[in-house]
């Protein structure tokens, strides 16, 4: 039905400001792009950060010490947040969209699996736009991802999409730490080639989120070398997911 399939991820880092408080505007025009892509039948997956964040802004300073169960909360006050932002911003172009939450077992062969390809088909079939996130709210330590990174990859390799794109808050892979003076971006990576020494002074923090650039990195060359391209891209760049999805020259490009 759809030419394309693209799952995309949004960091944290791109849809908070230094407040750590959502920012509107970034969510609106990603789905404006989002919509436009649709408009040329192509079907997007959003992984989404950013329940945790949404939680704080609502219920503030917590006083529960154990970390785990802290995010726990937050993170089940902030979902139904977030989805609501989601509903309202692709309603605004006429379109449905509908929460997909998962742990990392529900990827394992079997009947859970199953049951994921079926309602992201499903979904998909109806042309509603599938957004994803982990159940923090049941998750425990053996079942929980590595970070939202690891989700997208599995859910890429789960409806067989044909790119992936990792969104966060610099331009990609740089030579060098992003603010110091004569770094670049590093355009094409292919799997084999060794540019995790680069990591180390490209490194940035993720606000609430788990997952820097080594991760994005590794999850990068994974979801390559099952023949899914990956990009990781300036989420806060206007039309970056349009550029990318229209070859040009945007991030890094991780490629067989």
């Amino acid at each position: 039905m759809y030419k394309k399939r693209i799952v995309i991820k949004v960091g944290t880092n791109v849809m908070t400001n230094r407040d750590n408080r959502i920012v509107r505007p970034v969510l609106k025009n990603l789905v404006r792009q989002i919509a436009a892509l649709y408009e040329e039948e192509i079907m997007s997956v959003v992984i989404s950060s950013g329940s945790v964040i949404a939680g704080m802004e609502v219920l503030g300073d917590s006083h529960i010490e154990d970390k785990t169960i802290r995010r726990q909360v937050y993170s089940a006050i902030g979902q139904p947040r977030m989805m609501r932002l989601y509903y309202n911003f692709f309603r605004d172009y006429g379109m449905k969209t509908a929460q997909v939450l998962a742990t990392k077992r529900d990827f394992n062969p079997g009947i859970h699996r199953e049951n994921m390809i079926n309602c992201y088909e499903g979904l998909m079939s109806e042309g509603v736009v599938p957004i994803a996130n982990e159940d923090d709210a049941v998750s425990v330590t053996k079942s929980m991802f590595s970070d939202n990174d690891e989700l997208a990859s599995l859910v890429a390799e789960l409806i067989e999409a044909d790119m992936m794109i990792i969104l966060t808050d610099i331009d990609g892979l740089y030579t060098g730490h992003p603010d110091a003076e004569g770094t670049s971006v590093i355009k094409d990576v292919k799997i084999h080639e060794n540019v995790e020494q680069y990591v180390q002074e490209n490194e940035k923090g993720e606000a609430e989120g788990r997952g820097g650039m080594g991760s994005k990195l590794k999850i990068a060359k994974g979801a390559a070398a099952k023949n899914i391209p990956t990009y990781i891209a300036n989420g806060n760049k206007e039309d970056v997911i349009l550029d990318i999805v229209a070859g040009k020259n945007v991030g890094t490009r991780i490629s067989l």
